[in-house]
């Protein structure tokens, strides 16, 4: 049991939470198992370090080392040959050691180009057909930190609250951006640039392709500063110094056990996860896990996190943030009348982020749709309305690429309407409730300030004399000529008067037993309400 704690009106409650059911539209139901599976395609993640503070290389996938910027010692490569299908994902932030470079110089600031180089080891020319993805920087798709929450439909022409969801979007649809190739060689024993972009400092950069190879090749991503041609960007790679940048070369034991999780630099088994179960919503509303994670998997122990076939020592050990897979969940649901396809994220820690903007395809027997979605954590949103056919099974595909700057650990649910209109009901009782408990509370008690003598106050100077700090005494009764009533006497708002509960712990002070029990009975109801609200 996991212990919810709740200040009220002065007083703390801990209310009991069930682990499963840190999503409130779970409370007092449980989840099931997707029990899917990735496959083997590998994805080279460039994510760590995702601050980049100047130019260097961020990851290699050629055999050797390179020299660590903040140690000067040897970092060994995640050394990974790519031959046959293949995923790229890169991610970082230009965030500049020298500060001055925000500012720039003439109104412009200073840049950093994120690279993607090709590397041929063989004797053979390699070709390569691209099937889909894009790059964008932030300032081609800039990252709002409160646009487009909620969920919108999504048109042909979509929405994008940043590079990671713009190309998120074109991964799902299967496009290729106009601006890649979609075929190129690699010459025998060379090597050239795939892309590039330029990154003005604070800018972010995220860049998704999925292609083919009949030969052998390698892969690196650099960062270049202001580079004037492709041999600028190469010589950043024959430099073999790192980008600097990586905070955790010093936490790297804390990664090893699982109790740190960095970002990842390596390569990735896995750019598809595929899962498929039939539920009779007969029998109950249905829950699953979506990106789940080791902390996040809603009781089910199913953790949907592929593993990396190679790694920099600094990188988390799997590809925890699944950023750029895809996952296709089949459902197939019998039941009757509508329902709500619902997307949820828990309250980690309570405490409360953006936890998901990108874009989600929803396939079923009256047609496909796609909806953008702006979710914080501890949210449940509906984003699809499900009338099901009684008698035969009503199919429901969920897709999506799951966006940079996201955090697994997802919730997918079907549910009654009811219940859905259950929960917001319940969040508007609590939301009245805090309210009503917040106008409760009383005023602080200031001391009446006690008059001198007159004779006193006539032999002293006109100027008011500092007054030294003393303890404060408790309050003196009021004068009995006061007939005006104190703000902290004014008559609360009516409450339900709650048998059963136990008494709260409310230390007097200045106030009337009226006043007291009023106030006994806000911390009462906003107890009761905590309780319905977590399903007990």
């Amino acid at each position: 049991m996991k212990g919810l704690v709740v200040a009220l009106l002065g007083s703390v409650i801990v209310v009991p939470v069930p682990a499963q059911a840190y999503v409130a539209l779970m409370a007092g139901q449980s989840a099931r198992p997707l029990n899917g599976a990735f496959n083997n395609v590998p994805v080279l993640h460039s994510n760590q370090p995702e601050e980049v503070l100047g130019p260097g290389i961020l990851v290699d996938t050629r055999p050797g080392s390179g020299i660590a910027a903040e140690t000067n010692q040897p970092l060994a490569n995640a050394t990974y040959t790519f031959n046959g299908e293949f995923g790229l994902h890169v991610h970082h932030k230009y965030d500049p050691a020298d500060r001055s470079r925000i500012r720039g110089s003439n109104g412009r600031r200073g840049e950093l180009t994120l690279a993607t180089i090709l590397i041929n080891p063989g004797s053979n020319p390699v070709h390569i057909r691209f099937k889909k993805g894009a790059v964008r920087n932030s300032f081609e798709a800039p990252y709002l930190a409160n646009n487009l929450m909620g969920v919108k439909p999504l048109g042909p022409r979509p929405w994008n609250t940043g590079p990671g969801d713009a190309t998120a979007v074109q991964m799902l649809r299967g496009q290729l951006d106009r601006r890649l190739e979609d075929e190129i060689t690699i010459p025998a024993h060379s090597r050239i640039v795939l892309f590039s972009t330029a990154l003005p400092a604070l800018g972010i950069a995220n860049g998704l392709l999925r292609g083919r190879s009949d030969g052998p090749f390698q892969m690196a991503v650099v960062a270049a500063r202001e580079p004037r041609n492709d041999a600028d960007i190469l010589a950043v790679l024959d430099s073999r110094r790192l980008a600097p940048g990586r905070i955790y070369l010093s936490r790297i034991r804390q990664i090893q056990n699982g109790t740190v999780f960095s970002r990842v630099a390596g390569v990735a088994l896995g750019d598809t996860y595929t899962a498929s179960l039939n539920h009779d919503l007969g029998q109950g509303a249905l829950h699953v896990p979506l990106t789940s994670t080791n902390r996040h998997h809603f009781g089910t122990r199913d953790v949907q996190v592929n593993q990396l076939a190679s790694r920099m020592i600094d990188s988390s050990l799997d590809n925890v943030g699944t950023y750029g897979v895809r996952f296709d969940v089949q459902l197939n649901l019998q039941g009757a009348g509508p329902h709500q396809l619902v997307l949820s994220h828990p309250t980690p820690n309570g405490k409360h982020f953006t936890a998901f903007r990108g874009s989600i395809g929803i396939e079923t027997d009256e047609g496909y749709r796609e909806v953008h979605v702006g979710m914080r954590s501890s949210q449940s949103l509906p984003i699809a309305s499900l009338n099901l056919k009684p008698g035969q099974s009503n199919p429901v595909k969920v897709s999506l690429v799951y966006p940079a700057d996201a955090t697994p650990g997802h919730l997918l649910s079907v549910v009654p309407d009811q219940q859905m209109a259950q929960l917001r009901q319940r969040e508007d009782l609590l939301a009245a409730a805090a309210a009503q408990a917040k106008q409760a509370k009383p005023a602080p008690v200031v001391p009446p300030v006690q008059a001198q003598p007159a004779a006193a106050a006539a032999a002293k100077p006109t100027a008011p004399k500092p007054l030294a700090a003393k303890p404060v005494s408790k309050p003196r009764p009021a004068a009995p000529a006061v007939t005006a009533t104190p703000g902290w006497m004014h008559p609360l708002p009516t409450v339900p008067v709650l048998q059963g509960m136990p008494p709260a712990v409310i230390t007097p002070t200045r106030m009337s037993q009226s006043l007291m029990e009023r106030y006994q009975q806000a911390v009462q109801a906003q107890q009761q309400l905590m309780n319905s609200l977590m399903g007990r």
